[in-house]
């Protein structure tokens, strides 16, 4: 896959909608949405502050939701819309789910693991690989994101 598709786009939209969302309660706005076809399957926004998890990154609340969606932990025939280029923990979730693809908004120099740091989603030692592509919308999540730290540090 070399360029996004308009489904992608709309469900990038969506993903930014949610992240908003996120941002406004306090969290670091990420949104992620899991769609089959036009069929959202799950979404959610980071959660880490609000729930004291961890692990609770906009991906992995998408993901659950969609596994509980289907009634499988497999997600091979969907794919996955996120603001922000997944970090380790969840390029991993998405190779151990057998996410289909992923799409993302910005970059993340300091912990991206499709482009930046890493390959996860692709790497060939791993027993899955799935399509990625990022830069969708990248303008409008890096707003997003800069908004949100900006408002963060008091400038």
């Amino acid at each position: 896959m070399t360029a996004a598709q308009p489904l992608d786009v709309q469900m990038m939209q969506r993903a930014l909608a949610i992240a908003a969302d996120a941002a406004r309660a306090g969290e670091i706005p990420v949104g992620a949405v899991v769609y089959r076809g036009e069929e959202i399957l799950g979404e959610g926004g980071n959660r880490r502050e609000i729930d004291d998890d961890p692990t609770a990154h906009a991906e992995v609340v998408a993901m659950r939701q969609a596994g509980r969606a289907l009634g499988r932990w497999r997600l091979h025939d969907c794919a996955m819309a996120v603001t922000l280029e997944p970090c380790p923990m969840c390029a991993g979730a998405m190779v151990n789910a057998r996410l289909g693809r992923v799409i993302w908004g910005a970059d993340d120099a300091k912990a991206g693991a499709c482009k930046s740091l890493y390959h996860i989603h692709d790497d060939p030692r791993l027993n899955h690989r799935l399509i990625g592509l990022g830069g969708v919308l990248a303008d409008e999540s890096i707003a997003l994101l800069q908004a949100f730290f900006k408002t963060r540090r008091g400038r």
